[in-house]
């Protein structure tokens, strides 16, 4: 068997290709264990998030149930003030109008027999202001 110039050539190029395929096994090897630990952080990370997933949307549902409770209670309130404050015009307007009939009664009977008080007229003024 002859060894030619070609066969020496395979052969150093299995040979690079041998150590290099031993050279980039330990980096492999390390670099599997990472792949190894971001799968298992992945995993862990799942195994909490999910629970807070829920959680969240527990509390979301309860508080939108808590929203709808308030929007009655507020709906009460705001039927309950405009019902206050029909009533309070309805009785300030039957208090109030017997006063009205007494004050123009009493305006009616002024006009009706004069003022008692003497008007001030500039000349009474100025004989005030001399003395």
């Amino acid at each position: 068997m002859e060894i030619t110039l070609g066969g020496i050539a395979g052969l150093i190029a299995a040979l690079a290709l041998v150590v290099l395929v031993i050279a980039l096994i330990r980096p492999i090897g390390k670099l599997s264990g990472v792949l190894d630990g971001l799968a298992d952080a992945v995993k862990e990370m799942t195994e909490h998030t999910l629970p807070t997933l829920d959680e969240a949307a527990r509390t979301v549902r309860d508080a939108n149930a808590q929203i709808e409770r308030i929007d009655s209670v507020t709906a009460a309130a705001s039927r309950t003030a405009e019902d206050i404050s029909a009533m309070t015009t309805l009785v300030t307007s039957t208090v109030s109008a017997p006063f009205l009939a007494v004050r123009k009664g009493a305006e009616k009977l002024k006009d009706a027999f004069g003022s008692r008080t003497d008007p001030v007229t500039p000349d009474t003024e100025d004989k005030k202001d001399a003395d």
